[in-house]
């Protein structure tokens, strides 16, 4: 039989989707499962996205540009300036989802055994990216107990080696929430310069801040990195809009531009329909992003306090984004995660979390610790809470 590649082999199986076929059995049995593994939001699209689709009158779908349309990427660009980021269209790749744009800039960076540098926990999906290119990551711990703050600067630099290209991390973080400050964010743009490294930062949840006093600062933002900062962007959860696919690979790096430009040409265009919604959805009205963020952090508040009140059980506080890390009193949050699928239901329903264990690139480190997003309404969100309380006194491995 032939072989199956070394690189194919080795990619990291998704901790968010891995245990999905033990939901899908569960609901053919006739069980209600609380989603709350998965960043899918349930807030209705703006109704222009959904109205410019329904409405169209296309008689083909022909090819766009591989860097998206003009329209759109001015239309990007203006949304932009109202977040202190002056930028032009030309430097603006449209990419399939956040995800395409990581993987035009890993790939336009960074050669076979390269490094990148990511404080963790992390968006999963990194670890997979890095290895689809064949590169590297170089974890760097920040710790539950200090909310997953930024670890030190000096933490941070002894991983730097001749053969580290990037610092990456998401601002406000997935899966933490926490929100890196202005000053957090300066302070790796200074190291980036001091070692000539590029900064990427996946900026896809700047509109969700749970603290009034806080504010989302952009890497864009900092002047003295024109050369070395890259930001990563969709409109997935600004919008609800994940299935569009639609995202950004953002830099003033015209070199970067231009090679991420090749790997464009070899998928050819984003999608059609995709784009038109996007472009219509950067038209809604300032009060729809308002009411999403006053939503999400009521819910927030309300997912909090309920595990809060859970024996046993530590949350992070999330001051952004719309994920929070717990900490279970289980010895294998994996295992339980499974067995709440397969093995329980209180009034034939159950809850599904992603087991943070995937999160991170150290070997384990997580292993007690889940990501759950408030991703349902409060009620919704309860009632979840109920269940893990009634699922974890039952639970043979408490």
């Amino acid at each position: 039989m032939p072989k199956i590649s070394v690189k194919g082999e080795a990619l990291p199986d998704s901790p968010i989707r891995k245990l999905s076929p033990y939901a899908d059995a569960a609901k053919a049995k006739g069980i209600n499962v609380y989603h709350l593994n998965i960043g899918q939001p349930d807030i209705k699209a703006p109704e222009q996205a959904l109205e410019v689709v329904r409405n169209n009158r296309l008689d083909l779908l022909p090819y766009g540009s591989s860097e998206g349309s003009l329209d759109y990427r001015k239309a990007l660009a203006g949304y932009y300036a109202k977040h202190n980021i002056d930028l032009q269209p030309e430097q603006i790749i449209v990419t399939t989802g956040a995800s395409e744009a990581l993987a035009f800039t890993l790939n336009s960076i960074c050669d076979a055994g390269d490094e990148i540098i990511i404080p963790e926990p992390f968006y999963a999906n990194y670890n997979g990216f890095a290895a689809a290119a064949s590169v590297q990551v170089v974890p760097v711990v920040s710790l539950f107990d200090d909310q997953f703050k930024l670890p030190q600067l000096s933490s941070i630099a002894e991983k730097i080696t001749q053969k580290t290209r990037a610092i990456l991390l998401c601002n406000p973080s997935n899966p933490t929430g926490y929100l890196y400050t202005k000053e957090e964010i300066t302070a790796l743009g200074a190291l980036a310069l001091e070692h000539d490294l590029y900064l990427i930062v996946d900026e896809v949840y700047r509109e969700f801040i749970h603290v009034p006093e806080m504010e989302h600062f952009s890497v864009l933002e900092l002047p003295e990195l024109q050369e070395h900062a890259i930001m990563i962007d969709s409109v997935s959860k600004r919008y609800s809009m994940c299935g569009a696919r639609v995202g950004a690979m953002v830099t003033r790096n015209k070199d970067v531009l231009a090679t991420a430009l090749k790997f464009a040409h070899l998928r050819l265009s984003p999608a059609t329909y995709a784009l038109m919604a996007s472009e219509a959805a950067l038209g809604a009205p300032d009060s729809y992003l308002e009411s999403v963020v006053k939503e999400y952090t009521a819910r927030k508040n309300t997912l909090v306090n309920a595990l809060e009140k859970i024996d046993g059980v530590r949350v992070s506080n999330p001051t952004g984004a719309f994920y929070c890390m717990v900490e279970l009193p289980v010895n294998d949050a994996e295992d339980f995660a499974k067995w709440l699928l397969t093995d329980f239901q209180d009034n034939n329903e159950t809850v599904m979390f992603a087991p943070a264990a995937g999160f991170y690139s150290t070997p384990g480190y997580g292993k007690k610790e889940v990501r759950i997003g408030f991703v349902l309404n409060e009620q919704k969100l309860k009632r979840a809470a109920e269940i893990l309380e009634i699922a974890l006194k039952a639970y043979p491995n408490s």
